[in-house]
């Protein structure tokens, strides 16, 4: 429920003088609006970056104009692609690379160039990006912006690269976002969760509440002004044990996950949080317990009705030769 004291106005970020009349009397904008999901925007490619990209730019425009003291602009952990790695011989890999996908095969894990399989480790931001798809190319255009067009306006700009967000008021009929929206959606609907490539692919999963209390952090504290910082719990989880997790949180356990044995283009394979520039600049440590945020979610979503458009997403990726 919205707060009464909010004031809330309805528009496309692409409307300048809705933008304008928004930013009307306002310090400080936390800039989230955004079309998200790595697979849609593949082949949905001028409606992301028109939202995703000119909407940024009619913002910083309106801004020009009505400068505010900090904008906080909400970015994704896609823009790294893979994730960081290390090699057999010690050093670090920040390019891996997965080239063989659309041939078929079924070696998922990204190897070196002499064939030796790589190590995850933690992403810190200081890796470099690898833009795998559309999204990622978005959300790095909105980094960028945020950061180009604050301080010549008087402006502070901060970024948080968002890993994967879960929790109640979740979209749970977009089969595109947000891995467990989907499988809870299916859950609920009595259909099994479907997982590309063989569910040992590792994420970092984060809170929303713990997400909420980051933004608000970052819009306040004086370290934070200048910065961008990855926002996630540090744990990592294979997709298929999620699955089961939320499986059990549902009381579904007589649903398993259907491994499909393809992979997506534009998916990666690892990428989980390092943590230690939030902590050290945002006092920033995500609080909650993985399971009994399951348990929250699982009670939310059992309240709701959703669409399952699953198969429908899956159809339009192989269609399009998007899935290899």
């Amino acid at each position: 429920m919205l707060d009464p004291e909010a004031e809330l106005v309805r528009g496309d970020v692409r409307n300048k003088d809705v933008v304008r009349k928004a930013l009307q009397g306002v310090d400080s904008v936390v800039h989230l609006a955004a079309e998200v999901g790595v697979g849609q925007s593949m082949y949905e490619v001028e409606r992301y970056t028109s939202t995703n990209d000119v909407g940024t730019a009619v913002l910083f425009e309106a801004l020009i104009d009505a400068p505010v003291r900090r904008v906080v602009t909400a970015s994704s952990m896609s823009i790294y692609g893979e994730g960081l790695y290390r090699d057999a011989d010690g050093g670090l890999v920040q390019d891996a690379d997965r080239p063989n996908l659309r041939d078929g095969l079924s070696q998922w894990e990204p190897v070196d160039a002499q064939g030796r399989p790589l190590q995850p480790v933690p992403t810190p931001e200081w890796k470099r990006p690898a833009l795998s798809s559309i999204y990622a190319l978005n959300k790095y255009v909105q980094e960028r912006t945020t950061h180009i067009m604050a301080a010549p306006y008087g402006m502070e700009g901060v970024c948080l690269r968002l890993f994967n967000v879960y929790g109640p008021g979740q979209a749970l009929s977009n089969p595109y976002t947000g891995v467990l929206a989907i499988f809870a959606s299916r859950f609920l609907n009595g259909q099994a969760p479907l997982i590309f490539e063989d569910g040992e692919q590792r994420r970092d999963f984060v809170h929303v509440s713990d997400v909420a209390r980051a933004f608000a952090e970052a819009l306040f504290l004086p370290q934070a002004a200048g910065g961008t910082f990855n926002i996630g719990s540090g744990k990592d989880r294979s997709v298929r044990d999620v699955a089961d997790s939320l499986a059990r949180a549902m009381g579904r356990n007589d649903l398993s996950a259907e491994v499909v044995g393809k992979a997506r283009i534009g998916d990666i394979r690892h990428c989980f949080c390092d943590t230690t520039l939030a902590a050290e600049r945002l006092g920033f440590e995500a609080k909650q317990d993985f399971e009994a945020g399951l348990a929250e979610l699982a009670g939310w979503v059992a309240q709701q009705t959703a669409k399952d458009r699953v198969s429908e997403m899956r159809a339009e990726l192989e269609a399009r030769g998007l899935v290899a």
